[in-house]
């Protein structure tokens, strides 16, 4: 029981060290990419830690099976760089034992990767895709920064002085659109007035801009006249109400929908999510014969070509994913030789490691 402590200690230990070393490399290159994404107006800051969070399950799907795979290769490299296996081995602990009791924590990180690949990593990837989509349709001025000028899209560029500290009113509007008369010609719309609030039509749910005390000028390229129309209030139609399109992509759909729709990027994806947590002891299976290195050599002898064979086998795997989705490779055969080969892979290796300890 104190072996078996103290191994998995070991083992866990350097698992978390590692993953949180990936973690944090591939959120914070998640985190610069939407940051970017709202400095531009495009969704607001304040749901950048709901981004975040909802993408963590997706982060750990992929991160755990290698930082797992790692940790055993470091952990167990050390063991026997101080020759504590040896010592191990020497007092009756068996090989086939150390298997064992790595594979305690193995079914720990299988079972967490799972709930992450079929339940929580889809659930999470829907939400920011649906967070993100209504963000976008929405058009909402509150995410404007005061100072400098914005684009909208469909020709829309708006400007404002500055912004109440509800971020409800504003003062100092400038909007430039890019419009078409009705017999086609182009035309430039400039509205500029004092002040300006949005509003939703409860009828129509149609978003309003509501702007007070300014001017509205239509210019047309190549004349040297323009309309110019003072008002009072005057509202802009910012965006229609729209339902939201149904995410039918199969990244977004739980594990019973993708059972349930009978098709090939449905069983591509089924298999790719469950081919996520088959990874984890079959990975252990492969790092425990790797892991054993002499003294001379170092903990870090066999670490580059332990890390090729991980990427072999997720490229493999993504390879597979993509053809099954394709119809190149049939459903029935899939993923299974990919694991099959790399299981017979390590139960090779592990006992050509222990023929030769024995040697």
């Amino acid at each position: 029981m104190i072996i078996f402590r103290y191994l998995t200690r070991e083992i866990l230990i350097t698992m978390s060290a590692v993953a949180g070393v990936l973690l944090l490399v591939i959120m914070g290159s998640r985190f610069i990419r939407y940051f970017t994404t709202a400095a531009e107006g495009d969704i607001p800051a304040s749901i950048l830690g709901t981004l975040m969070l909802f993408h963590l399950p997706g982060f750990l799907e992929l991160i755990l099976p290698l930082a797992f795979f790692l940790a055993i290769l470091l952990a167990y490299g050390q063991l026997y760089l101080n020759s504590e296996i040896t010592v191990l081995v020497a007092c009756g602990i068996s090989p086939n034992r150390l298997l064992q009791v790595t594979m305690l924590p193995t079914v720990l990180i299988t079972i967490l990767v799972g709930v992450c690949s079929l339940w929580l990593g889809p659930s999470g990837a829907r939400h920011n895709e649906v967070l993100i989509e209504e963000q976008q349709s929405r058009l909402d001025f509150s995410v404007l920064a005061p100072g400098r000028f914005q684009d909208f899209g469909d020709g829309r560029t708006a400007y404002i002085e500055d912004l109440n500290s509800e971020r409800t009113r504003m003062q100092g509007v400038f909007i430039s659109e890019r419009q078409r008369r009705d017999d086609g010609t182009p035309q430039t719309v400039v509205t500029r007035a004092n002040s300006g609030y949005q509003t939703v039509d409860d009828d129509t749910g149609s978003r309003f801009l509501v702007l007070a005390n300014g001017e509205r000028y239509s210019v047309e390229p190549g004349r040297n006249q323009a309309e110019r129309l003072e008002f009072d209030t005057y509202a802009v139609r910012l965006s229609r109400a729209a339902e939201m399109n149904d995410l039918d992509d199969v990244e977004y759909l739980t594990t019973p929908q993708l059972v349930a729709v009978d098709t090939l990027e449905a069983w591509a994806q089924l298999q790719w999510r469950i081919s996520l947590p088959l990874t984890v002891p079959i990975l252990a299976l492969l790092a425990l014969p790797l892991a054993k290195v002499n003294p001379r050599q170092g903990r870090f002898a066999k670490l580059l070509p332990a890390i090729f064979l991980h990427i072999s086998y997720l490229s493999l795997l993504l390879a597979a994913l993509d053809a099954i989705g394709r119809g190149i490779l049939p459903v029935v055969v899939g993923m299974w030789p990919i694991h099959l080969g790399y299981l017979l892979l390590g139960l090779w290796l592990t006992r050509r490691s222990q023929l030769r300890g024995m040697r």
